[in-house]
């Protein structure tokens, strides 16, 4: 069971919360107060929810020790104490993933980086597969998609992409796609019909809002130079491509997709924010990394993490021994779903045996 104290410090902090967004508190300070809210107000339906039940069946089991509580009452009342404890029991488990520590950025949008790897063209095709199996995902979980930039193949693939994808939450559930992604099939450009195995890494970052991460403006330095290859001649006769070095970390991104300058340097500042924060994170984490490694991967983008059969069609995600036979339905991204689902329950579950492990 869950501690009354406990719940009784979550109530008093949501709260508090809601009574200075009230006071009238503006800028930073409402964002984060706005997203702190926004990360509780499910903690605490739980909890209410919880207390509510918890109380109904101290009053239940009340009425039935009570010596003048006649018996068909009684019965009544221990069919009700059988279904409130069963209700407790799931409400108890419900609420211990909800206070589960949470990553700070789970509830953020977030950028996904795909490159091709080992296998030349067929690497770079299987990039673009990638590339159209999470854009599919995204659309159909309601969030917003925009390329900043692609790099494209000979033969129409991509040897790298950056995907933007703006959603609350899509970093939760796309975190677990970083590391190596392996095919093997038989490439279009391949006669003798042997198969190949190819490869491509993907990672995937939170994307950084100004409450996150501070840049200034004298820790930059910013290039401007003509974009190359694809574009047209209007983008190749004009210095609209963008390179911006981070001084300090020494952090370089470049964005030439667009054909003004200006956004292109805003597309630029996005990824940028994205990569410092982060290396950040990844320092932090890796000061505790000792601690805690979760069975579905530390997100090391060199962790091969999923194999794609083609002549079997399935596809397989190492990391929980989970293969299913539907790589159709997977690669267009109608059923991705079904994988990073698993990996979000395995997570949670490893988790949470932590968490109870803590508490005996």
């Amino acid at each position: 069971m869950i501690p009354a104290a406990k719940l009784d410090r979550l109530l008093d902090r949501f709260a508090a919360i809601e009574a200075e967004m009230a006071s009238g508190v503006a800028g930073d300070a409402f964002v984060k107060l706005s997203r702190e809210h926004a990360e509780l107000s499910p903690v605490i339906a739980a909890a209410r929810d919880y207390r509510s039940t918890r109380t109904q069946l101290e009053e239940t089991d009340a009425l039935i020790a009570d010596p003048s509580t006649d018996s068909e009452m009684k019965n009544l009342a221990e069919q009700e104490r059988a279904e409130l404890k069963e209700r407790l029991a799931g409400l108890d488990q419900e609420l211990k993933i909800q206070l589960l520590p949470k990553d700070a950025a789970d509830q953020s949008s977030a950028i996904i980086e795909i490159r091709a790897g080992t296998g030349g063209d067929e690497a770079a095709l299987f990039a673009g597969d990638l590339l159209g199996m999470y854009q599919r995902y995204c659309n159909l979980q309601g969030w917003k998609t925009e390329i900043l930039s692609l790099s494209e193949s000979d033969l129409g693939g991509f040897k790298d992409a950056t995907l933007e994808v703006q959603g609350r939450g899509a970093y939760a559930k796309l975190k677990f796609e970083s590391g190596v992604h392996r095919v093997q099939r038989v490439p279009a450009t391949e006669s003798q019909g042997r198969i190949h195995t190819s490869a491509a890494t993907v990672a995937v970052l939170p994307e950084a809002e100004d409450v996150d991460i501070v840049i200034n403006d004298k820790d930059l330095r910013i290039d401007t130079y003509r974009a190359q290859g694809a574009g047209g001649q209007h983008v190749n006769k004009t210095d609209s491509a963008v390179r911006i070095t981070h001084i300090p970390t020494g952090t370089v991104v470049a964005m030439q997709e667009e054909k003004s300058q200006h956004k292109n340097k805003a597309k630029a500042m996005t990824l940028l924010k994205a990569k410092i924060f982060d290396a950040e994170r990844n320092r932090v984490d890796a000061a505790r990394a000792s601690e805690r490694k979760s069975l579905v991967g530390s997100g090391d983008r060199s962790e091969r993490i999923r194999t794609y059969n083609f002549p079997q069609g399935r596809v397989t995600d190492h990391r929980i021994n989970l293969t299913l036979y539907k790589l159709d339905r997977i690669i267009t991204g109608d059923d991705l779903g079904e994988i990073i689902d698993a990996l979000v329950a395995q997570d949670q579950a490893d988790r949470l045996a932590e968490f109870e492990a803590a508490e005996t």
